[in-house]
């Protein structure tokens, strides 16, 4: 989900404790440097977190000037910034909108609290510089030394973080608990200061992620508990609600409200604060479980996760191991250093989501607000799904290194459509259904997820339940609530679709054009998994509605040819420009053209065969002086930074260049990832955009939506090892450099190939893949044998 980027072009030098230019050493998690994609968009957050954890230590920045609220950035973190409000507990990786979570902020002030940490009058009073300088990152670490002179340690266990606080002998040593501040606000939370027991605990309950679009879908709909203990002595110092502060008192609450344009109003909130006596011991650890069950069960996985006695080295070595283990699966060789910490750190930025819900005792909440436990056979109950990216790439490498993994995430979307009346949320936060982008996406996830061997699922049950939502209109679907952006139908004018074999301009959705392509490849993944359960007859049915984009496709466009257009329900064409937005999504119609991943061919023929698609191709990312336009080029010509367009370089291998494939793809990972904290050029939508840069550097793509065939590029790397159980694959690429990107020739399995493709069979079973590289393109490799289409029969 992409919704708000910025369009900057900034150049940074590498702060302390950043992988740029340091010998990494043969852990791969000293390679990611957590900075990259901290501005520029990227909404990246840099602290403490396990793969896929349910908790996410990391600061909450100051706003940066002339920004509207209190927060900085989606993900809480802004690199510009040069200040900190808190250190919160959840975080989502690379969002768009306001950003979401950043539940319950915890900072240490080194002065008296006299007036509310809420109120419009303190400002930044409670907030402290940031000096990079005095900053470290590393994967399940972040430390900083504030401006206020306190030392700041964190780590985190799954459902736990782990923070220790030095504060200055001379100072007051205060630490302020800001329950209601979650990044996009609150309608309630609490507090109870236990100083007989060395324990704070309370709730926040927010939502809203993206409400602002939509007043009305202005909603909470989850609520988190923390307990935090600590193994020093403190006194309680009080609580604060909106502008009234109440010193030594233990209980409190009260919630900000949201507001109209995603932050929180100015001068609302809630909150506590403790006080220790830094003479005696300056330093103090705090240890704090959390749980979107109850209380009780934040206190269970604290037990559980950080019992007594941990402290911020153990937990940050338990996560140092673990993350190890989780980047090993792909092992690469050669490389510079940069090249390394910008694949590792998309890597790792791949693992971060969907995040784990379940408590560690199984127990977890569901959309229908009750208490539920893992289905059989799951080992986890995963959140936050950003459908309308990860199915283009995320979830095939996550299934592709844990197939468990993949499986529990589909049971998890399953679990969660069963709670939820039976709706497939396009992009769930949490227990919200937040309808957030367009499409339905969940069909081609879970196609994919089966494809890439995610097989410990319910397929059948959540078959039967995908089958109905596209086939049979929901009230949803013909409502106009929340829309254009947050429609809340699972398919927003299903009627419309299945009379008119299109999307028409008008009908209830975000972006008719963009609708009908993503309701396409929707279809597509139905297809796919009707055949994985044996339902042949409407696998024939659901393949002839994926080829429904071809009712959008005008020939006469342009004067230079067709495009997908906007159409009236009439059948008559509206007035059309291919470099506005007018009726797509995150994109022009330029961008949207070649968004067709699972039936290239047809497209090419529809544009009047390979040598007129190729000169298109051509103009796409090229601009009229000949240089590369694959980002910040203009509507006419790519944004490889973001989803529509992340499928159009390798078509190419389907016109009869795969060398152009190999050429495009290259300059575009040159282009947009850099080991800098701008390295990410928008929003990397929970994984989605990094993992495209995984499998590009590898020299492989999984272009079809629910299918495990993949496409062919060059690898980046000489040597590149992925470790999984079905069977590993191995990669070696002689000659490979960043000015290397031209394949010479391929073994396959040992054996000779002129194919720029592999088939389903390769991802099933593991194998070797031999390249050659240079720095010429071989025009003739693979130009004569085109990758398969699996559009419908025309």
């Amino acid at each position: 989900m992409t919704i708000k980027r910025l369009g900057l072009a900034l150049i940074f030098l590498a702060a302390p404790g950043m992988a740029m230019g340091q010998d990494a050493g043969p852990e791969p998690a000293s390679e990611v440097n957590p900075f990259i994609g901290t501005t520029n968009g990227g909404n990246l957050y840099p602290g403490a977190t396990m793969p896929f954890g349910m908790v996410a230590f990391s600061p909450e920045d100051t706003p940066l000037p002339g920004r509207r609220g209190q927060v900085a950035a989606a993900g809480g973190y802004e690199w510009r910034s040069n200040g900190i409000r808190g250190f919160a507990l959840t975080h989502l990786s690379g969002t768009g909108c306001a950003g979401a979570s950043g539940d319950v902020p915890i900072m240490p002030v080194t002065t008296g609290i006299d007036i509310s940490p809420s109120s419009a009058d303190a400002g930044l009073m409670y907030a402290s510089l940031l000096d990079h300088s005095k900053e470290t990152a590393s994967p399940g670490a972040y430390s900083v030394t504030l401006g206020n002179g306190v030392d700041v340690q964190l780590a985190a266990t799954q459902r736990t973080g782990v923070a220790s606080f030095t504060f200055p002998d001379d100072r007051a040593a205060n630490l302020l608990f800001r329950t209601s501040d979650s990044e996009v606000g609150s309608t309630d939370s609490t507090i109870h200061i236990d100083p007989e027991h060395r324990t704070v605990s309370g709730s926040v309950t927010s939502g809203n992620f993206c409400g602002y679009l939509s007043p009305d879908r202005q909603q909470s709909y989850y609520t988190l508990h923390f307990v935090a203990v600590f193994d020093q002595p403190f006194v309680a110092g009080g609580t604060w609600h909106d502008d009234t502060v109440t010193k030594g008192a233990l209980d409190g609450g009260g919630g900000t409200s949201y507001a109209d344009h995603g932050n929180p109003p100015r001068g609302k909130g809630a909150g506590g604060w403790i006080s220790f006596d830094p003479s005696s011991t300056s330093t103090v650890t705090m240890r704090v479980g959390i749980s979107y069950v109850d209380d009780a069960g934040a206190r269970a996985n604290l037990a559980a996760e950080s019992p007594p006695g941990t402290t911020v080295a153990t937990a940050r070595e338990l996560a140092r191991t673990e993350w190890n283990k989780a980047l090993r699966q792909i092992a690469i060789k050669g490389g510079s250093k940069d090249n390394r910490s910008v694949f590792y750190t998309a890597l790792y930025h791949a693992l971060l989501e969907p995040n784990l819900y379940n408590d560690s005792d199984g127990r977890y909440r569901g959309f229908d607000g009750d208490v539920h436990h893992l289905s059989r056979g799951q080992t986890a109950q995963y959140a936050n799904f950003s459908g309308w990216d990860v199915y283009r790439s995320q979830l095939q490498l996550v299934t592709l290194l844990d197939p468990q993994r993949g499986s529990d995430i589909a049971q998890s979307l399953l679990n969660q459509a069963e709670q939820n009346h039976g709706v497939w949320d396009r992009w769930t936060h949490l227990t919200g259904a937040t309808s957030v982008m367009n499409g339905d996406p969940s069909p081609q996830s879970l196609a994919a997820i089966y494809a890439f061997g995610g097989r410990s699922f319910d397929l059948k049950r959540a078959y039967k339940s995908l089958r109905k939502a596209a086939t049979k209109p929901t009230s949803g679907d013909l409502s106009r609530t929340g829309c254009p952006i947050l429609c809340i139908g699972q398919r927003p004018g299903l009627d419309q679709w299945l009379a008119l074999h299109y999307m028409p301009v008008g009908a209830p959705g975000w972006g008719s054009a963009a609708d009908t392509l993503e309701l396409a490849a929707a279809d597509f993944g139905m297809a796919q998994l009707a055949n994985d359960v044996g339902d042949r007859r409407r696998e024939r049915m659901f393949l002839d509605r994926s080829g429904y984009w071809r009712n959008l496709f005008n020939p006469q466009a342009t004067p230079q040819g067709g495009y997908i257009q906007p159409r009236n329900a009439d059948g008559s064409w509206p007035a059309f420009d291919p470099a506005s937005d007018d009726e797509f999504v995150e994109g022009s119609g330029a961008q949207y053209l070649w968004m067709v991943p699972f039936d290239p061919a047809g497209l090419i023929d529809a544009l009047g065969g390979k040598q007129f698609a190729a000169a298109r191709l051509d103009a796409f990312f090229k601009d009229a002086r000949g240089d590369w336009a694959v980002t910040k080029s203009g509507p006419l010509h790519a944004e490889l930074d973001n989803e529509p367009s992340v499928a159009s370089p390798w078509l190419y291998n389907f016109v009869g260049q795969p060398w152009k494939t190999q050429e495009t793809v290259r300059a575009a990972m040159r282009q947009i990832w850099t080991n800098t904290p701008d390295g990410i050029s928008g929003n990397d939508d929970l994984g989605e955009m990094s993992s495209w840069y995984v499998w590009s550097s590898l020299g492989l793509y999984p272009l079809y939506p629910g299918r495990a065939e993949l496409v062919v590029g060059s690898p980046l790397f000489p040597s590149a090892i992925i470790s999984r159980a079905g069977g590993n694959i191995e990669i070696s690429a002689a000659g490979a450099a960043p000015d290397a990107p031209y394949v010479q020739s391929l073994r396959v399995n040992g054996a000779s190939s002129d194919k720029a493709w592999l088939p389903a069979s390769f991802i099933e079973h593991g194998g070797s893949l031999d390249f050659i590289l240079g720095k010429k393109p071989d025009t003739a490799w693979a130009s004569l044998n085109e990758p398969p289409s699996f559009g419908p029969a025309q």
